[in-house]
């Protein structure tokens, strides 16, 4: 069991990987019969791949932060569709202790804290293939204040436009994540700041907020990875009941908040439990 403060931030690349029909079926069989239906019901292997490798971090990091064997981990949603670890964790050190996942194109992420409420989001720079770059931002503007607008239509290019856009988008996401609020709650109600893309901040209903933090960094060329980390007293009702410490004292709160946030890749070996690898690694060389 590793605590490292409850904080981890873990991702995996689908796209260099490529189970046979027996790796998949052995991987799937570590995880509850719920878990396995929805993974099974993508049609398309690649929504299949990040399904599973979705489950496997988040099993994966409660069983190494905490020590739950993979078969008690009992991991369930919101209303809004927010994970949360159901088993009573009664630890000091780790109090609130929550993770976010995200996936699209070729990366799955996840990110996890012990205090403050965590959100995580990823966007591949995909460039639409039946409208010009602003005509597909337009589509969004509802969603963007006159600051974060006119910030993406003085990006330059299409393509640097595009890219401004998604990083906003990515931000915002992480944010609602974070609070577990679903499509209704109005992403037009925060606007972020940042100095290229650093030392970023925002603004909640026109006021702006000390107590959010949030990171954007780089996967591979073309995808972004953002997190937020903030205090659970923003969270939606539904989420809030799921944390055992909705009211952190100030103290332990900004104590933490400046947690770095480097983002670990990982492999199949490392999401599993010590006693499965061995098996996994023999049914590996078996087919290679």
């Amino acid at each position: 069991m590793v605590h490292n403060g409850g904080a981890y931030s873990w991702f995996f690349n689908t796209s260099q990987w490529n189970p046979s029909e027996h790796e998949f079926s052995f991987l799937l069989s570590v995880l509850p019969q719920h878990e396995q239906s929805a993974i099974t019901r993508f049609v398309r292997v690649d929504d299949r791949k990040r399904a599973l490798i979705s489950r496997l971090l988040q099993y994966g990091l409660v069983h190494q932060v905490l020590g739950i064997p993979f078969e008690d981990i009992i991991i369930n949603r919101t209303l809004e569709g927010k994970p949360y670890l159901e088993n009573v964790v009664i630890d000091s050190e780790l109090p609130n202790f929550n993770f976010n996942v995200s996936h699209h194109g070729d990366y799955v992420a996840i990110a996890s804290d012990s205090v403050h409420v965590v959100g995580v989001d990823i966007v591949s720079h995909v460039i639409p293939e039946r409208e010009t770059a602003l005509e597909f931002v337009q589509n969004f503007s509802s969603y963007l204040t006159c600051l974060e607008w006119g910030k993406i239509m003085e990006a330059g290019t299409s393509d640097e436009i595009l890219g401004e856009f998604y990083r906003y988008w990515c931000l915002k996401e992480a944010f609602i994540k974070a609070i577990g609020a679903g499509l209704g709650y109005g992403l037009e109600r925060i606007e972020f700041h940042h100095t290229n893309w650093t030392n970023i901040y925002c603004h909640i209903d026109g006021h702006k907020s000390e107590e959010w933090k949030f990171w954007l960094s780089k996967l591979g060329e073309s995808h972004w990875v953002s997190v937020a980390r903030g205090h659970p007293r923003f969270t939606v009702e539904n989420y809030r009941k799921t944390l055992h410490l909705a009211k952190v004292e100030e103290s332990a709160y900004h104590s933490n908040v400046q947690i770095p946030t480097n983002f670990i890749p990982q492999t199949i070996e490392q999401l599993l439990p010590v006693c499965l690898r061995v098996s996994y690694q023999i049914l590996s060389d078996k087919i290679s």
